[in-house]
């Protein structure tokens, strides 16, 4: 079989069941606290929350509607995806109630548990890591990083520093039921190509499993909107951040799998970059230059 130039969740995952796997996006209902602080200049939940979820529906219905709506019949197994807001602020037995009952479901093959570095308490990791161990499935850690630099976090208003980010890999490493992984964002104001590589190297000079990445996008009614129509903010090309991907991706070890490598909000909150293409396309393109150039992730060009 054809090693593909880049270790995606789709390949990644396909090795290990045998079949594809899906994800399956999960709603606590619990708000992100760095709400109370003001939020990340660029945030807006309801950006990224798919059509059909409702924070005030049951696990049950949740599932039932994901299978329906993302699974569309095309994956059979999926991960029970924590992507809403900061789940790990949930009440400790909430949140526990919700892990065991979707490891309970023989479709679930794990747990991706999005959330911030600064809300990885001790009191869940020991429990969930049990869960697990006792469910043997897997779960995943995406940590919002974003970037390394503390004047970007100060920024974005992300109220979390590198080395919130860094102890909370310390602790999550500890257990081998864990892997750990990292939202980046690509397109911060003020950081060069330098920066945004740095943040990618130092990242996974950590020793992560995983890997989110972005370019940055306005969302409507963010502070960062409001930067954006001041002329504040300048966004990446879809050449310049093709570009910059092919920057990125040799730095990569190639054992790290790739979650995302662009962001998809919803058109009618999107303000700006509008490239106006499929994300098919985008990855075709990509993997066109990838082969013209002989690039592989974890690789420099030969």
């Amino acid at each position: 079989m054809i090693t593909p130039r880049i270790n995606t969740f789709s390949h990644h995952y396909r090795s290990i069941y045998g079949e594809s796997i899906g994800k399956i996006p999960i709603d606590t209902g619990t708000l992100c606290p760095n709400r109370e602080k003001g939020g990340c200049i660029f945030c807006r939940a309801a950006s990224f929350t798919p059509n059909y979820l409702s924070k005030e529906d049951s696990l049950d219905n949740q599932i039932e509607r994901g299978k329906k709506h993302i699974l569309k019949g095309r994956f059979k197994k999926y991960f029970a995806y924590f992507q809403q807001e900061t789940c790990t602020a949930s009440p400790a037995e909430e949140l526990l109630h919700a892990v065991r009952y979707l490891l309970n479901d023989a479709n679930c093959v794990g747990l991706i548990l999005s959330t911030r570095p600064d809300h990885v308490p001790d009191e869940l990791l020991v429990p969930i890591a049990e869960q697990i161990r006792q469910a043997g499935k897997a779960c995943l850690w995406e940590l919002g990083l974003q970037t390394i630099h503390e004047q970007s976090l100060h920024l974005l208003n992300r109220n979390h520093s590198y080395t919130d980010f860094t102890d909370a890999i310390q602790r999550i490493k500890i257990f081998p039921e864990f892997e750990v992984g990292a939202h980046l964002i690509f397109g911060i104001p003020g950081e060069s190509n330098a920066m945004m590589l740095e943040s990618v190297q130092t990242t996974c000079n950590l020793g992560i499993d995983a890997l989110k990445l972005h370019h940055l996008q306005v969302i409507a009614d963010t502070e960062l909107h409001r930067m954006y129509d001041e002329g504040n903010i300048r966004l990446f090309s879809l050449k310049q951040y093709i570009d910059f991907l092919l920057l990125a991706l040799p730095l990569i070890p190639e054992n790290v799998v790739i979650h995302r490598l662009w962001a998809t909000s919803h058109p009618n909150l999107l303000i700006a970059p509008k490239w106006n293409v499929l994300a098919a396309h985008l990855s075709n393109t990509l993997q066109e230059k990838m082969a013209e150039r002989n690039i592989r992730q974890g690789q420099q060009q030969d």
